[in-house]
């Protein structure tokens, strides 16, 4: 667990500590697009944060391939290295993306060129386990392109739901820690070495998107565009294949017996197997929506519009954050609750948090406009906006009159106008004056 952690923390640290420098280079570069009618920010905001985030994987590998324990992931599978090669090609088709805004064709086309290179590299889903009829071997065509199917999914999902300031990063990290801690218990627990580069994948996933999000958090400073959405949807998609594909349901030894009745009998076992449709359950829903909404109105599936789940949730009245905060909360409710299910499917007490959960997340969701109010005790210890407004002071009859009324001096706030080209909050003005486009949506 030390290496792991070790490995996730210097992974978190190049991709903070690279941002910072990448920003800046966006800003040369000018990967800053113009604010387009389905963006939320109001301010043009540099991209390419991904590269960031690409170096930060490199880094996270190679620190592994230099511990004890993660030395064998390298040494007895090939995957590290075929995750590598897919996602150097992802993130190069990225980065042109978000430099030149290529055609969505071309980006389909080398989604898949990128998960084929990982399937020629022994990436690939060699069998699946179907609960009532055992474990099913694929043939190699089956296999190439099952698994090429999951990826460009997982990735457009990702990509997708990369709409407002920190979701994304956050979602897919909340998915790698529930991710992490089931690959590490068959890691760990039964002694699968099947197991151990899909550990590896979740923890440095983890540390790319928590060494990100700092910069990414609402308001963020800084995209990270196709180049990072892509690249991190393929990461997460490379894991659920690694322990999905690879893993041999016979060897848990849960059950005695058949292969058709071990495979029956341990069912809730495999949910979290079935990765990315329970920890990506969110975005997955997103993307299908999208697919629907936007080919019932004759549009092209790739066509971009304002109908995600994010922007209706902006749209029935939640703040910016909120949004953000009730996706996170969906996210971790689903990716958490199949893990807890596939430790213990017997126990009524995991059935009943699920539930009770989604009611209090119910509840969220339609209660937009209700915010909270500290009591005046911890005022202090929270953000202005949930602390309660202040008497107004009582207008004296020398500045108001014999009447009470004001005798021509304004007394309201008047705000001061900012100077075209001042940074703001995410320094997005650095390149011109700043953008007026209120009340837009992406």
């Amino acid at each position: 667990m030390r290496e792991y952690l070790l490995t996730l923390c210097i992974t978190a640290a190049v991709t903070y500590l690279l941002t910072g420098p990448v920003r800046k280079f966006a800003i040369v570069a000018g990967a800053m697009p113009e604010i387009r009618a389905r963006d939320v920010h109001r301010e043009p905001t540099p991209r390419l944060g991904g590269i960031a985030m690409f170096f930060g994987l490199c880094a996270g590998l190679l620190v592994a391939d230099h511990l004890t324990n993660l030395n064998e992931v390298f040494t007895k599978s090939n995957e590290p290295r075929a995750l590598l090669s897919g996602a150097a090609l992802i993130w190069l088709i990225g980065v042109l993306d978000d430099k030149f805004e290529i055609d969505a064709l071309i980006k389909l086309g080398g989604q898949m060129i990128a998960a084929g290179v990982m399937v020629v590299q022994g990436l690939t889903i060699l069998w699946l386990p179907i609960p009532g009829v055992g474990n099913v071997a694929l043939t190699q065509w089956q296999g190439t392109l099952l698994t090429v199917a999951l990826v460009v999914i997982t990735i457009n999902a990702v990509n997708f739901v990369d709409g407002l300031d920190g979701l994304a990063a956050g979602m897919v990290c909340i998915a790698a820690a529930a991710f992490f801690l089931y690959s590490y218990r068959i890691w760990y627990s039964y002694g699968i070495e099947a197991a151990a580069p899909a550990t590896l994948f979740a923890a440095i996933l983890m540390g790319m998107c928590l060494g990100f999000l700092p910069h990414n958090m609402h308001p963020a400073r800084i995209f990270m565009g196709d180049s990072g959405s892509m690249l991190i949807g393929l990461v997460l998609a490379a894991g659920a294949i690694s322990i999905t594909g690879q893993l041999d349901p016979d060897a848990l030894n849960l059950y005695v017996g058949s292969e058709k009745a071990a495979v029956h009998a341990t069912v809730p076992v495999y949910i979290p197997l079935l990765l990315p449709l329970t920890i990506i359950a969110v975005p997955a829903a997103d993307l299908v929506l999208a697919i629907v909404r936007r080919t019932w109105r004759g549009q092209s599936p790739f066509a971009a519009d304002r109908g995600h789940l994010h922007h209706r949730l902006l749209e029935i009245g939640h703040s910016h954050s909120r949004a953000v905060l009730i996706m996170y909360f969906w996210s971790a409710l689903i990716a958490f609750g199949a893990l807890a299910y596939s430790v213990n499917s017997a126990s009524m007490w995991i059935v009943l948090s699920v539930v009770f959960l989604s009611a209090i997340g119910l509840i969220l969701l339609l209660l937009p406009r209700f915010t909270p109010r500290a009591p005046r005790w911890a005022e202090r210890f929270v953000p202005p906006r949930y602390r309660r407004p202040a008497a107004a002071p009582a207008l004296s009859a020398a500045a108001g009159g014999a009447d009470g009324t004001c005798d021509g001096h304004e007394t309201e706030e008047r705000s001061t106008p900012v100077a075209a080209g001042v940074a703001s909050v995410n320094g997005a003005t650095a390149m011109g004056d700043r953008s007026r486009l209120r009340g837009t949506l992406r």
